[in-house]
């Protein structure tokens, strides 16, 4: 008889899962580690099937946390009743990519940031143009760990009794 397969990796989402339910999601909670303690914050970020991509004021305490320990973690959920659960958290490092702060025009080119910004452009403006106020610039967040779950897959699994 085999072994039931175990539940967490059962309501895993698949890759094509993940990468929709962070598509679609609009706000998550980016953990930070600073001389006190841990911070934890609502972000917008734009996910580009590898890395997650977060706009970041760099007056903030995120941004000085960051700026001493780059260890960060993200949740992303949704769901309301139990059984429609969903969420993902990535545990990794952040990283400032590109100028700093971002201006727009005059900044020196910064073809990595093209992607993200058209990500964040089409998830939060309605596909305008990200604008830039010379007080936001770009962390880099590269997952080292991925965990998700999905609770309404719960219902296809065989009962625990």
């Amino acid at each position: 008889m085999m072994p039931a397969q175990r539940r967490a990796r059962a309501i895993a989402m698949t890759t094509a899962e993940l990468d929709s339910f962070l598509a679609g999601q609009r706000t998550g909670r980016l953990a930070t580690l600073g001389p006190g303690g841990p911070h934890v914050s609502p972000v917008w970020f734009a996910w580009d099937g590898a890395a997650l991509w977060v706009y970041s004021l760099t007056r903030s305490q995120r941004w000085t946390d960051v700026s001493r320990d780059p260890r960060v973690a993200v949740v992303v959920d949704a769901g309301e009743d139990y059984a429609e659960l969903r969420g993902v958290e990535i545990e990794g490092e952040a990283a400032v990519a590109g100028p700093v702060p971002r201006t727009g025009p005059q900044d020196p080119p910064a073809p990595e940031l093209a992607g993200p910004e058209a990500l964040m452009a089409r998830k939060y403006h309605q596909g305008a143009e990200l604008t830039h106020d010379g007080r936001h610039a770009w962390l880099h967040i590269t997952p080292r760990k991925i965990v998700s779950w999905d609770f309404r897959k719960l219902a296809a699994l065989p009962s625990r009794d």
